[in-house]
């Protein structure tokens, strides 16, 4: 987070994680470029400008396979989320990668044409009507092309100026990237004769994609028929057993109306707040609560418990609801607070809680003394 914006937000993490990229991309060129011409009598005829631009062409199909890869891991397995929350250092770089991949074929195949290399690229080969020849140069610029706009769009002044939502359908043209390179690989890899290799990866990469997109898929459709199943009384949606929470993190559930809220236990109270973060969408409930704000997972935003604001000087809200805790179950008012209300943590009780039939009886206006629910409107 930060209130002002700056060219790039450097902290200890991300220098490493950035450090290890740069270290794993160097060492994947070099040993791709010094060991590729020692496979064979004919590779070893091939020239080095070329395996230059192999070399930077397969490392940039890796690296995006990756970054696609990254965001149903982390859906998966939490363990993955560190490089979830550097992942937009990954798609610059990507996209360095790829432009360097474009520049040593133009400098290689159009060097001495009459026109622009660009234009010469576009008019070189126009064998429209066939699969063996199509342009398939035309897939790579597509490709190139969204990587570039999103390498230059990926600032938080861009989704600020652009809206969250916008911002967000623009950068999922990174599948429209994804499939662009697999049939710019495909086609290109069939007119110089088919190399095996080539197709095998590109085979293997489509197919762990998609496996893992649907895995996490599946993944999330069963949370939500947990969500959708989880025990009714009037208003009140239960979200599962006080017992069931772990301090500092929070479960997760959703609203009849299938809005997501996040209830996080912290110093022995509850506070119930939306799943969404304002920054990118990002699921709050699956970060935990760092010196008393909820942190997000995806990129570091923080809230506050009590009103759902991030500390001053920023700017960012998410909705709060009412919480309370009846026969040892936790129960949330799926009905949102307007941003910016103060609903102070609700303190777990010591004892069981009387047996009531019906949370919506032991709402706002009939909360037993023990137990307070003060909702102001304030925030920021």
């Amino acid at each position: 987070m930060s209130h002002a914006y700056k060219p790039v937000l450097w902290n200890r993490t991300k220098l490493i994680y950035d450090a290890f990229l740069l270290v794993g991309i160097g060492a994947y060129l070099w040993v791709f470029m010094t060991l590729a011409p020692m496979l064979s009598a004919a590779a070893a005829l091939v020239e080095a400008p070329i395996w230059k631009m192999r070399a930077f062409g397969s490392c940039a199909f890796i690296l995006l396979s990756i970054i696609l890869a990254i965001g149903p891991l982390a859906r998966i397995d939490a363990r993955f989320l560190p490089i979830l929350y550097n992942r937009r250092h990954f798609g610059v770089i990507t996209a360095g990668v790829a432009i360097l991949h474009a520049k040593a074929v133009l400098d290689w195949y159009f060097a001495f044409a009459p026109i622009s290399k660009v234009d010469a690229l576009f008019i070189s080969n126009t064998s429209f009507f066939q699969v063996i020849g199509f342009p398939f140069e035309l897939f790579g610029m597509l490709s190139l092309a969204i990587l570039v706009v999103m390498a230059l769009t990926s600032h938080d002044f861009w989704l600020s100026f652009l809206t969250p939502r916008v911002w967000k359908g623009l950068h999922m043209l990174v599948y429209v990237a994804y499939g662009s390179v697999i049939l710019h690989v495909a086609l290109g890899a069939l007119v110089g004769g088919g190399n095996p290799v080539t197709l095998m990866v590109v085979a293997a990469s489509l197919i762990i994609l998609i496996t893992l997109h649907l895995r996490a898929g599946l993944a999330e459709a069963r949370k939500d028929k947990v969500f959708a199943d989880a025990p009714v009384a009037g208003a009140w949606v239960a979200f599962g057993q006080v017992d069931d929470f772990i301090e500092g993190r929070a479960l997760m559930g959703s609203g009849t109306a299938g809005e997501r809220i996040a209830v996080f236990k912290f110093k022995g109270r509850l506070s119930a707040l939306s799943n969404v973060c304002s920054h990118q969408g990002g699921p709050v409930g699956e970060g935990k609560v760092v010196l008393g704000l909820v942190t997000c997972p995806w990129h570091g935003y923080q809230y506050r418990l009590e009103d759902g604001c991030s500390p001053p000087p920023f700017k960012e809200r998410i909705r709060k609801y009412r919480v309370r805790v009846m026969n040892g179950t936790v129960w949330v008012d799926p009905t949102p607070l307007p941003l910016g209300t103060v609903v102070e943590p609700y303190p777990i009780p010591k004892t069981a809680n009387p047996v009531i039939a019906n949370p919506e009886i032991s709402g706002p206006e009939t909360s037993s003394p023990d137990a307070p629910d003060t909702a102001t409107k304030g925030g920021h």
